[in-house]
């Protein structure tokens, strides 16, 4: 029975090779024809495109432990962690910094689809100037979170701390909750 079966499949596959090859039947497509070349033209030369316009903004991902400074287009710059820690905390100034506005940050398309939820801890140094001098990550989250987080701190505004009647810098935690049931397609 095996034989059988066996000369049965052999017979089969030498069927299908010999109707494959039969079925070729030697003729060619005649060859293409070349098209005649087309003059080159001329070159002109190319004006340089603004920055803003073609440039695509590099980002620049968040890392726990690191510093970022705020810029004026709303990227991130990533500050070398050079050991400045000029700021004074809470308990050694005599007037502590007061936050006057501080903005929500913006949910992104990304996290919100893939559920994602959490609290971003960032230390901000605010400035004596009043401008923030450095933001350091403490706890990030992912799919950009962390990054709206910094901008929003960004916008934070504030009056300077205070030391013996001069306005000094001073690190304070900014905590950014990021709650699917306070997100809005709509909004932040």
């Amino acid at each position: 029975m095996k034989k059988l079966f066996l000369l049965f499949l052999i017979a089969a596959i030498g069927l299908s090779v010999s109707s494959v090859v039969a079925g070729q039947s030697g003729r060619r497509k005649p060859p293409a024809a070349v098209p005649a070349p087309s003059p080159t033209p001329e070159e002109k030369p190319v004006e340089p495109a603004s920055k803003t316009a073609d440039t695509k903004v590099l980002t620049v991902t968040a890392e726990k432990g690191e510093d970022y400074s705020c810029t004026d287009d709303g990227t991130l710059a990533h500050l070398v962690n050079d050991g400045v820690n000029t700021g004074l905390q809470a308990k050694e100034v005599d007037t502590r910094a007061e936050i006057l506005a501080r903005p929500e940050p913006k949910y992104t398309e990304e996290a919100r689809r893939r559920g994602v939820q959490g609290v971003v801890i960032l230390k901000l140094l605010l400035g004596a100037e009043g401008k923030i001098e450095r933001i350091r990550v403490a706890r990030i989250l992912p799919f950009g979170l962390t990054e709206s987080a910094i901008r929003a701190a960004c916008a934070v505004k504030f009056k300077p701390a205070l030391k013996e009647g001069v306005q000094v810098d001073q690190w304070v935690d900014m905590e950014y909750g990021f709650s699917l049931a306070k997100s809005s397609v709509y909004g932040p």
